[in-house]
């Protein structure tokens, strides 16, 4: 039987695994392990290539949200805008700091933050925005911001899963007064384990995170607040740096095998992801839509295709946000997808026969 993995990282791996040994020997040979020389320098070469002044790497994208609330003394009593669709980290962080989660529903085309319910959801207690470029599509920035600045609230972009994506012409994370970004293994930009960033223009805001991810410290041994061990290791910024100069060209394929899965499935009975004039997708997702999903992703598993769901059931219904009081029906468009949506393999060095493989097997008894 054909086998088409959701992701190959042995493969991205086999291509560049001498620089990656080599670099993970010389920080062996430094025994900087901790916060070391590499990391520094990946923050420097992701500042840049974001588009922004400052990089603070952290342990994950969990905690580099949580460092972006906590540096807009966001806490209890205060409301945090976000989506329901989305990894439930984007609202743990909002739950660290003691803030309350509230959800506005998507745009059932980009899937992220739809602006025309933006407005209805702020209230005097409303702190921050935080919108979610899902799949790699960036979220619609303009409007939101737009709506953000009428009411005096500053912007947080989860970019967890949109390394290098462009809104606009400007690559994300240039939008928000900060931006978020994981580097969990499967991500277009992937470490060898856990890491995440906070990029930002802001110093002051670059100074406090850099202080908060190293126990609050102001210098040695001197704590002036509540601070996290939310460093980086040296083995993942060096990876990390490896791997930030192949993002553009594994981004790209990324876009090809995009436009080949929409080809293939054309007229197939499945809806495909939409695309758009102001944005470049990096696709971390593929992900496509079936009334028959669950039909569908069981004839591909039958067929040894690995496929993922992202997500099948969204936040505001999960048992842990039940005491927020929503029901089923208050988020119509994360409910509906959620129950529709079915992600294809997607990685650089899928191979256009394994594309044609995987939507052969969509087609094959219809959708």
């Amino acid at each position: 039987m054909t086998k088409v993995p959701y992701v190959d990282l042995k493969a991205q791996y086999q291509a560049i695994r001498g620089e990656v040994l080599a670099a993970l020997e010389a920080v062996c040979e430094s025994t900087a392990f901790a916060q070391g020389p590499p990391t520094k320098d990946f923050e420097q070469e992701f500042a840049a290539y974001c588009g922004v002044r400052h990089c603070v790497s952290l342990n994950s994208g969990t905690s580099a949200l949580h460092l972006a609330l906590r540096c807009l003394d966001i806490g209890p009593g205060d409301e945090v805008i976000t989506v329901p669709f989305t990894f439930i980290a984007t609202v743990w962080a909002i739950n660290y700091v003691g803030a309350k989660p509230v959800f506005v529903d998507i745009d059932p085309a980009r899937r992220t933050l739809d602006p025309a319910k933006l407005e209805a959801a702020i209230t005097p207690r409303t702190r921050a925005i935080v919108p979610v470029h899902l799949y790699g599509m960036p979220a619609a920035m303009a409007p939101i911001l737009a709506i953000a600045a009428k009411h005096g609230i500053p912007v947080i972009e989860d970019a967890a899963q949109a390394h290098g994506a462009k809104y606009q012409g400007k690559r994300v994370g240039q939008f928000g007064c900060t931006a978020c970004f994981s580097f969990y293994p499967g991500k277009n930009l992937g470490a060898y384990g856990e890491g995440g960033a906070l990029v930002t223009n802001d110093d002051a805001y670059a100074k406090r995170a850099r202080s908060l991810r190293d126990h609050a410290q102001s210098q040695r041994y001197y704590h002036d607040e509540i601070g996290y061990n939310y460093r980086m290791d040296s083995f993942q910024g060096a990876v990390l740096r490896i791997k930030l100069k192949h993002l553009d060209a594994w981004n790209a394929a990324r876009a090809a095998h995009a436009r080949r899965y929409a080809e293939l499935l054309e007229g197939s009975g499945v809806t495909v992801p939409a695309t758009f004039a102001d944005s470049e997708c990096v696709w971390h997702c593929y992900v496509i839509e079936s009334d028959r999903r669950d039909e569908v992703r069981q004839r591909l598993s039958a067929a040894g295709i690995d496929t993922g769901l992202h997500y099948p059931v969204p936040l505001h219904l999960q048992k842990v946000y039940a005491s927020l009081g929503y029901k089923r029906g208050d988020l119509p468009v994360a409910e509906w997808l959620s129950g529709r949506c079915l992600s294809l393999p997607m990685f650089p060095e899928l191979t256009d026969s394994q594309i044609k493989y995987v939507c052969d097997s969509i087609r094959a008894k219809g959708t």
